[in-house]
């Protein structure tokens, strides 16, 4: 079952139809404990006429975190990005290590939904979106669906250091979810595929895919660090990492369009400027 925001109200999707899912609020419902039995009695009932397309982000009080290098691929990159700074040993540090790297990303207000745009930083030369399957975890720190999540990176700018990792993860239009959260009682399987393209100009300047059988670090484990010393009283959203990092040459243009796709999830798709 498929979970959709709208302006309309909260929708869910079972075989191809849509339901009205009755609740006070997007919030109310992703920390009730009474998620999943909700969600099925709402498909017992009518369908209705609901377009995808019309979709907000799936998100309004959580928070987004992120965790960092948990993908071989990504690990190399910062590893090569930032050995000019003297950082890059930091990465494979993390990459070993029992503790993940977890960040805030992003308030659910300045999250970007389907269709929208999403920035390169106007002081950024060398940017790149990585495409990360996002964990939706309820208040009692409990998995409940997964989404997909667009975390834009400055690459130059963490590059030159390391503790810059703030400001080129966190600006405006930097984070974006979307179109649905997949409401899921058990993990996902390890050979579910993430798959990202970048066309200009209408042609593809980038493809890439992987699974999640490269991802090091398990979502549950992910989910442990994060609530082992916080509180989210209204849920939370974690990214985990990207394992399609384009080739160093590369770098977002204003008009790019960005579109990420994950099994059983759907696309994510964003314009660029």
């Amino acid at each position: 079952m498929k979970l959709y925001r709208s302006a309309e109200g909260i929708f869910v999707e079972q075989n191809g139809s849509f339901y009205h899912v009755s609740a006070e609020s997007w919030d109310d419902l992703l920390c009730s404990d009474r998620l999943f039995d909700i969600v099925r009695a709402a498909t017992k009932g009518n369908a209705v006429s609901f377009d995808p397309g019309a979709a907000l982000a799936p998100i309004v009080g959580q928070e987004v975190w992120a965790a960092g290098v948990t993908y071989y691929r990504s690990r190399s990159a910062r590893m090569e990005e930032s050995k000019d700074a003297g950082g890059g040993t930091f990465y494979d540090r993390v990459y070993a290590a029992e503790r993940p790297e977890l960040f805030f990303k992003s308030p659910g207000w300045r999250v970007i939904g389907p269709g929208s745009t999403v920035r390169i930083r106007s002081d950024a030369k060398w940017s790149v979106p990585e495409p990360e399957l996002t964990l939706v975890i309820n208040a009692r720190g409990q998995l409940v669906g997964y989404t997909i999540g667009n975390d834009m990176s400055s690459r130059d700018i963490e590059g030159e250091n390391p503790l810059y990792l703030p400001q080129a993860k966190v600006y405006n239009g930097s984070c974006a979810i979307g179109p649905a959260v997949l409401l899921a009682e058990t993990p996902l399987p390890k050979t579910t595929a993430i798959g990202m393209e970048i066309s200009r100009a209408g042609e593809a300047v980038f493809r890439g895919s992987t699974t999640l059988a490269e991802l090091k670090r398990e979502p549950e484990q992910l989910v442990a660090y994060l609530f082992r010393e916080l509180s989210f009283p209204r849920g939370a959203l974690l990214m985990t990492g990207t394992g399609i990092v384009p080739e160093d040459s590369f770098t977002l243009k204003t008009g790019d369009i960005v579109r990420i796709s994950i099994d059983g999830l759907g696309t994510l798709a964003n314009p660029v400027a």
